[in-house]
């Protein structure tokens, strides 16, 4: 018993290089006559776009005295080391961990490993955004540098 026929596809398979003939085609086309335009004279200068009649501009006035240089600082003065980042560096097998801390807290933990790149840890600071996950941690997850500028 036939239950029907099996349709049979006699023309050939169509690729996706067949698309690209026409479109390659129209390329050519377009890029011909840009190509046949050029001319063997030499190119004559461009007259330029300014009149004849401009007047050139005045020097500017010199500054006071008390503008052109800044006071000297005293000599006593010294920055306060409290108020500078204090790292600590800590090696741990092949792995370097950098310790940011100002005025004795931890800020932030730079995570240097043997393969990849390096990775931040963050004391979060912004504590009136709250998540759901939170629960109170002040550490945010690890941080990739992308892009530095």
């Amino acid at each position: 018993m036939i239950l029907g026929r099996i349709p049979v596809n006699l023309d050939p398979p169509v690729t996706n290089m067949m698309y690209l003939y026409p479109l390659i085609l129209i390329l050519v086309i377009i890029s011909a006559p840009p190509a046949t335009a050029q001319s063997d004279q030499p190119k004559q200068a461009k007259k330029l776009s300014h009149p004849d009649n401009l007047i050139p501009l005045p020097e500017p006035p010199e500054l006071p005295k008390e503008l052109a240089d800044p006071p000297p600082l005293p000599p006593d003065i010294q920055p306060d080391p409290e108020l500078e980042t204090q790292v600590t560096i800590i090696k741990r097998g092949e792995d370097t961990i950098e310790e940011h801390r100002i005025n004795g807290e931890l800020m932030m933990i730079k995570v240097i490993p043997r393969i990849g790149p390096p990775y931040y840890l963050k004391k979060n600071i912004s504590r009136g955004h709250t998540h759901a996950g939170d629960a109170g941690i002040d550490v945010s997850p690890p941080m990739w540098q992308f892009l530095k500028f």
